[in-house]
């Protein structure tokens, strides 16, 4: 049976959908910014129009990326992980982003909580292995809920700590912060776990690492993630 078009009650072309999501979510542009170039390209929408498509489409778009990476993942080994945890406000409440990315800088899993314990710890890296599997090593910082929660998994052995060890997961922070300034942060828990979840998708997918690629490499590499970008939500 073919899957129904997810586009096929919108009037709008799915390109420019597309186009739109990849705008708001890719660059640390506000809606009224999207708009406007939207407009330039003689494209008129209003900037609630990019909302609508960006919480419609944009969770869609980020689990088709993150299904099929998965799948290409697990065929290798899970070498090792860095785990790290940011401070967001919202309302002027502090929460707390936990974030594993892997050896490569890859984002694997984000999660906000209200606290940051033993059990928050054990949630997020549950959550965690439960997609990607169990990692050989474990790169945290000094964080005492990191030991707690991986004794209780039987991770302990597994944990590595360091004054430089984890700069990979503090610098995979920085894209994530210049998206929440374009923002002016966020106002609700649940629409910050939802956009973070889908920036760190989009971020994967369009992630180069061009300073270790020749221009003729990373050109090549950069038109296929696009390329692929553009299938996405198919029928």
């Amino acid at each position: 049976m073919t899957k129904p078009s997810p586009f096929r009650y919108f009037k709008t072309s799915p390109e420019i959908i597309r186009l739109a999501v990849m705008m708001y979510v890719r660059f640390p542009l506000s809606l009224r910014n999207v708009e406007d170039l939207l407009h330039e390209r003689g494209i008129d929408i209003s900037h609630e129009t990019v909302r609508f498509w960006w919480n419609r489409f944009g969770p869609m778009f980020a689990a088709e990326i993150r299904r099929s990476r998965v799948s290409r993942m697990r065929a290798y080994s899970n070498w090792r992980w860095h785990l790290d945890e940011v401070f967001v406000k919202i309302n002027g409440e502090t929460h707390y982003l936990w974030r594993a990315v892997d050896h490569e800088g890859e984002v694997l899993e984000s999660y906000v909580t209200k606290r940051r314990d033993r059990k928050a710890a054990l949630k997020f890296l549950r959550k965690s292995m439960k997609r990607h599997g169990r990692p050989e090593v474990l790169v945290t910082d000094k964080l005492r809920s990191y030991g707690a929660a991986m004794k209780v998994i039987g991770n302990a052995g597994r944990q590595e700590c360091g004054r430089w060890k984890n700069n990979r997961a503090e610098n995979s922070h920085l894209p994530f912060r210049r998206r929440e300034r374009a923002m002016l942060r966020f106002r609700q828990m649940r629409s910050l776990q939802k956009f973070v979840t889908v920036h760190a998708s989009v971020h994967n997918h369009f992630n180069q690492e061009r300073s270790l690629y020749s221009r003729q490499n990373f050109k090549a590499n950069r038109a296929a993630a696009l390329a692929e970008w553009r299938q996405l939500g198919a029928a």
